[in-house]
């Protein structure tokens, strides 16, 4: 057996249905050899076939309830769409689009204004009913505004469902095909919001008898028995029909007066309102509260006086129907074995047959479920009750052929019965064994199904405390109604409390946590015991012995069938060790944010020092018959920042100095060396020297005097009066002379990198230029590919530079635009032109 836990609504709709199926049979009749759980196992598996059908199942089963709560929507804003199209002259389109900014704009769902138009429009009863609710809310919450902010929302979630719920119910109740839906909407859409836990709609016959027309929170047996009240009994919905005003009963039990579902609610409150329309009453709305009811506010009579006038248009339409021979909605037989069923100490079902158009069997509905019922997915019995077989339990029609078994029990009155069978309950894909034993046998026209699971308390809970052992987790129940706490060992453990001691109830949480975590357990409680949802938090416990563990709370309310709050229980965790790791985390992460932002702020530095030092354009320098021009272009990455460098300055022997260089690495460091042999170079080129004795002279001062730097170099010294340009290099890559249609690079001298060695000797050479030449200078970061060759990457400059533009600053920037370069290296760029 394959089964899907699925939890209860929190918000009280209809439960939501569960791929779960109640423990199988296997095997016919006769004897019964059981396989390991191992086997079951690999058989039952969430991938098995049948656990696939039962995925689908749960699926559609939620796809049709939320395509359900979406038309109960839709149908509200459609008919507000409708108005505005009306009003405003427009399209649908275009409603639909106004309708979802003004909802927009006034911060509410699209929904609730919707619900605001329509009211605006329709000035009925609903409407006026809704804004005396509102009214009478707003002011509530004012009042309790004072005395806590937990009122104040209270408040006003009210407030806002209110015009919502009461729309809803009357979309529902037109909507509707018989007085039996109408009753389901009208429950679930407007009166379990007020505490009401089912209703009755009567219909009046014309000799004064009462009808049961649809019924809603009460039991199938319970509506079979009070479907027909004849003339003159006195009962509540009877007084209902002869009081205009209705009847509103605190409490049944001091009435005396008999009703539908006195044995199921006999204190609980009760109100019975004619249903009538045009001054004629067609019924009775008969409500019913599970506890005794106070007088209730104007506003709520109102509302539910609207809600009984939306019963009246059903009614108007209702025929009773005619003879002794309709078939009840719960069958004799299946009354006397629900009965028999309640006595019993095991879980045990009750199915009728549920037949198909053509009469032929379908399915098994479950009408009944005894008090003892523990459904293996951990759901209440209200959600299986009344669903059918195969849609609450589809694994039912997989290996185990318990459905087969439950049918050929129907249909031959054999009994069935198996022993030690091993059932596989899915939840939440997890897969649970357990063995249990089957009884399937038929009553009359029922089939009662019984099963018993073997007791392995023992091994389960030797796994459970070894898995809390190792996950440092303590596990509690607190019950609300008795005030009974249990604890297991490992709870007390971690509270460092003696076993004998008595366990801490979640109200005096507070007193045992560190002083600051007051407001978020103060969160958790009310989120837990106030709005019944499951809640977490995280806080520091102090132990009695003075000792600070950080521990994790998480616990679930469990409600009853009566949708009350029943008990509490979840579990406690130890996480010092994790929250100390995350601090020890958190403390890496400043320490490398803190370094990240050193390297930006030494980066920013090192580039406005680059910057100061060689802007990206420089001055042209004034010479005759020549044009000068350079570049820079930082690297593309801050880290990135390097030390090329360039320098074009007019001497005073007339000579015109032309240089590039680049020091080896990145950063501040290189960025103060390039510093140094700029300026150096500089002031040696004053003396009159040639390019190879400026290098060699440069290479003394990047060994000695910049800490051991290396760089590379290229120097040129221009005579304009000659046209003629003496260069050497240093490691450097030669400069590119580009002649008319052509381009060459100069011969490679020879020449060392600087800083390398102590002394160098670097080879010059003299190069004639004539008008309209162009001779260029750069530096690594223009070429550098990294799946290029440094000849290939030089090819494809050599294909740049040709041809040649009209001015030699827009040569410069179409080499930059078109440098095919990947190392995102700064670059530097010199380049004269002859005139």
């Amino acid at each position: 057996m394959n089964m899907s836990e699925q939890p209860r609504d929190p918000t009280g709709a209809a439960p939501r249905e569960t791929s779960a199926t109640p423990p199988p049979a296997s095997g016919p009749p006769r004897s019964h050899a059981v396989d390991g759980p191992a086997a079951d196992l690999r058989e039952m598996t969430p991938l098995s076939p049948v656990g696939r059908l039962a995925a689908t199942v749960d699926r559609l089963s939620r796809e049709v309830r939320a395509a359900q709560a979406e038309a109960e929507g839709r149908a509200l804003i459609e008919l507000a769409k409708g108005i505005l199209v009306a009003r405003l002259g427009c399209g649908p389109a275009q409603a639909a689009r106004q309708l979802a900014e003004l909802a927009e704009q006034s911060q509410v769902t699209p929904l609730e204004f919707a619900v605001d138009v329509i009211n605006q429009a329709a000035r009925d009863r609903m409407s006026e009913v809704t804004d005396a609710f509102l009214t009478a809310t707003a002011a509530a919450q004012a009042a309790v505004a004072q005395e806590g902010a937990d009122g104040a929302e209270a408040g006003e979630a009210v407030a806002e469902s209110a015009a919502v719920r009461l729309r809803a119910a009357e979309s529902g109740a037109l909507a509707a095909d018989d007085t039996q839906a109408v009753a389901d909407a009208l429950l679930e859409q407007a009166l379990r919001p007020l505490g009401a836990v089912a209703v009755a709609i009567w219909a009046a016959g014309y000799d004064g008898s009462l009808t049961l027309a649809g019924s809603a929170g009460f039991s199938a047996a319970e509506a079979t028995r009070w479907r027909y009240v004849p003339p003159d009994v006195a009962t509540v919905a009877r007084c209902g029909l002869t009081e205009r005003a209705g009847q509103w009963i605190t409490s049944l039990a001091e009435t005396g007066l008999p009703s539908v579902g006195r044995h199921q609610y006999p204190d609980g409150g009760r109100a019975a309102v004619p249903a009538g329309t045009g001054g004629r009453i067609h019924g009775v709305l008969e409500i019913a509260w599970p506890a005794a009811l106070a007088p209730q506010p104007p506003q709520v009579v109102r509302q539910v006086e609207a809600l009984a006038e939306l019963c009246a248009h059903t009614l108007e339409s209702y025929t009773p129907p005619h003879g002794a021979g309709q078939e009840p909605r719960v069958m004799p037989d299946a009354v006397e074995l629900m009965d028999l069923a309640d006595g019993l100490y095991d879980p045990a079902l009750v199915l009728v047959p549920h037949l198909d158009a053509e009469g032929h069997l379908a399915d098994f509905r479950i009408q009944h479920v005894n008090k003892s019922f523990l459904d293996p997915a951990g759901r209440p019995r209200a959600v299986v009750g009344g669903a059918l077989l195969l849609e609450a339990y589809p694994m039912a029609a997989g290996d185990s052929e318990l459905y087969q078994s439950v049918e050929r029990v129907y249909a031959t009155g054999e009994p069935f019965r198996a022993r030690r069978m091993n059932l596989t309950a899915l939840v939440d894909q997890v897969p649970l064994s357990a063995l249990a034993d089957i009884s399937v046998s038929r009553h009359g026209n029922a089939v009662l199904l019984i099963w018993r699971i073997e007791d392995e308390t023992a091994r389960l809970a030797s796994l459970l405390q070894h898995a809390q052992r190792l996950g440092r987790i303590g596990g509690f129940e607190e019950n609300l109604l008795t005030g009974e706490i249990t604890w297991n060992g490992q709870l007390f453990d971690l509270y460092g409390r003696p076993q004998a001691s008595t366990p801490v109830p979640l109200e005096e949480l507070t007193a045992h946590a560190h002083p600051d975590e007051a407001v978020v357990i103060g969160r958790f409680l009310r989120t837990l015991l106030h709005h019944r949802r499951p809640a977490s938090a995280a806080f520091r416990l102090q132990r009695p012995d003075g000792v600070t563990r950080h521990v994790r709370v998480v616990a679930e309310p469990v409600l009853d069938a009566d949708d009350r709050l029943l008990l509490v229980r979840g579990a406690y965790q130890d996480i010092s060790a994790q929250h100390w790791t995350e601090v020890a985390l958190a403390a890496t992460r400043d320490r490398l944010a803190h370094t990240e932002q050193e390297a930006i702020e030494r980066n920013r530095l090192t580039l406005q020092l680059q910057h100061a030092i060689m802007p990206p354009t420089q001055t042209p320098l004034k010479v005759p018959a020549l044009q000068v021009a350079v570049r820079y272009r930082p690297a593309e990455t801050e880290q990135l920042v390097g030390g090329d460098w360039y320098d074009a300055v007019m001497l005073p022997s007339g000579r015109v100095l032309l240089c590039v260089g680049d020091v080896a690495g990145h950063g501040i460091e290189a960025a103060t060396s390039m510093v140094v042999l700029r300026n150096a170079l500089r002031g040696l080129a004053v003396t009159g020297a040639g390019p190879g004795q400026l290098l060699s002279w440069l290479n003394i001062v990047a060994h000695h005097l910049t800490g051991g730097v290396t760089a590379t170099a290229v120097c040129g010294l221009y005579d304009p009066a000659r046209r003629t340009l003496r260069w050497a290099r240093a490691g450097h890559l030669p400069p590119v002379l580009v002649r008319g249609p052509g381009a060459e690079p100069l011969p490679l001298l020879r020449g060392m990198l600087l800083g390398a060695v102590a002394e160098a000797v670097y080879e010059e050479d003299e190069v004639q230029l004539a008008g309209e030449d162009t001779l260029l200078m750069y530096t690594d970061g223009l070429i550098e590919r990294r799946d290029r060759s440094v000849e290939e990457a030089l090819a494809q400059l050599l294909s740049t530079v040709r041809p040649t533009p009209k001015t030699l600053d827009q040569h410069l920037d179409r080499l930059l635009t078109y440098s095919r370069s990947d190392t995102d290296d700064d670059t530097c760029l010199v380049g004269i032109r002859v005139g």
